[in-house]
């Protein structure tokens, strides 16, 4: 039986419940969920899971803790995410104050597998201001869509504007949709004989519909991490 590793940060706040809080990492790679037993008390939390993969050669692995909390919290206000690496727990404290907890465990012991999370770790007289670790709303699931700002970059289609000053036909090379239009260049030797207004309007459509592709393009499908629970 193994102990996982354990990683935790805090914030304080005498006012807002919500920012008082414990950022809890619990670290299982692997993990089985159908094997998760989980209890979390105003007091203490439990937990007992297996992790691994028999079909990539990963050998099962059991792992266990049990831990007093240095003061009391509120299980129905804490929220959880599992993940196949993890599990992220956000945790209420009851007692509103400004102070952090000196420590998180309740007995004042040094436990080699409990360790500072410094990713979203910030000093107590630094957190006024301070943007939350991660989204109090607990919406995961949606910063997948920042994603889909990558759209903007159909913006670059407006490189084919610079077609319009015919400048030998380079400002095509903006547009790529309109490479087509390259062996053209093969009768530059009977100008006299081609309609210029004609060849730049198509010059123009062959620029406008490489824009169109890059747009389509920029669609993401990447719905993001799995949101929160209710812990």
């Amino acid at each position: 039986m193994s102990h996982p590793e354990i990683l935790w940060a805090q914030r304080s706040s005498s006012e807002d419940e919500t920012k008082n809080i414990l950022y809890f990492t619990i670290n299982v790679p692997d993990i089985i969920e159908s094997s998760i037993k989980y209890d979390l008390t105003p007091t203490r939390i439990s937990f007992a899971a297996k992790s691994g993969n028999p079909e990539k050669g990963i050998a099962e692995k059991d792992y266990k803790f049990d831990l007093d909390f240095y003061e009391e919290v509120v299980p129905e206000e804490s929220k959880k995410r599992v993940t196949s690496r993890d599990i992220f727990l956000v945790i209420r404290k009851k007692e509103k104050k400004d102070e952090y907890w000196p420590r998180l465990t309740k007995e004042k012991l040094k436990i080699p597998f409990i360790k500072t999370d410094f990713s979203k770790w910030v000093d107590e007289d630094e957190q006024d201001g301070d943007k939350p670790a991660v989204d109090e709303d607990l919406d995961m699931g949606g910063m997948g869509g920042m994603g889909g700002m990558g759209g903007m970059g159909g913006m670059g289609g407006m490189g084919g504007m610079g077609g319009m000053g015919g400048m030998g036909g380079m400002g095509g090379l903006g547009g790529m949709g309109g490479l087509g239009g390259m062996g053209g260049m093969g009768g530059m030797g009977g100008m006299g004989g081609m309609d210029f207004e004609q060849m730049m309007a198509q010059a123009g459509a062959a620029g406008g519909s490489g824009s169109a592709d890059a747009g389509e393009d920029s669609d993401s499908d990447d719905d993001g991490p799995p949101p929160l629970e209710a812990a």
